[in-house]
């Protein structure tokens, strides 16, 4: 009794079987079109390299709020990174910014503590001009 259908597997001259043809793969509809960026965002990404680089010298330099920075920058990408695009941006931003000063700073000196301090300044007058400009 031989079987034949759809889908099962046909002999060959040689009685070994080959597979039945694979269907053809669905495709994926293509993702979203990235929105237009939004007229802060070079604001906004220079306040992720920002976090990044306090991320490192406060770490470095142990001061209290060390912990803080990497979970600033958390909060900041949990309210930006509406696309990964965007994300990819806001990461690589503050990843500039630790990589940054990891390459040249390996112990907390005068200068280190002088760039966290003007860091701080920098990061206060943008978040206050990205909140009075764009809300939030």
């Amino acid at each position: 009794m031989a079987l034949s259908g759809p889908g099962l597997a046909q002999q060959s001259r040689g009685g070994q079987s080959r597979p039945a043809p694979a269907k053809p793969a669905e495709k994926e509809p293509p993702p979203a079109p990235e929105p237009p960026p939004a007229p802060y965002d070079r604001d906004l990404m220079r306040l992720s390299e920002i976090i990044g680089s306090l991320a490192f010298l406060r770490e470095l330099c142990a001061t209290r709020d060390a912990a803080e920075w990497p979970a600033r920058m958390k909060a900041l990408m949990e309210a930006e990174g509406v696309t990964p695009s965007r994300r990819d941006r806001l990461a690589g931003a503050y990843n500039r910014g630790y990589r940054g000063y990891s390459l040249t700073y390996r112990v907390c000196t005068p200068a280190a503590t002088e760039a966290a301090g003007r860091f701080v300044a920098e990061g206060e007058r943008l978040s206050h001009a990205l909140a009075s400009r764009f809300g939030g």
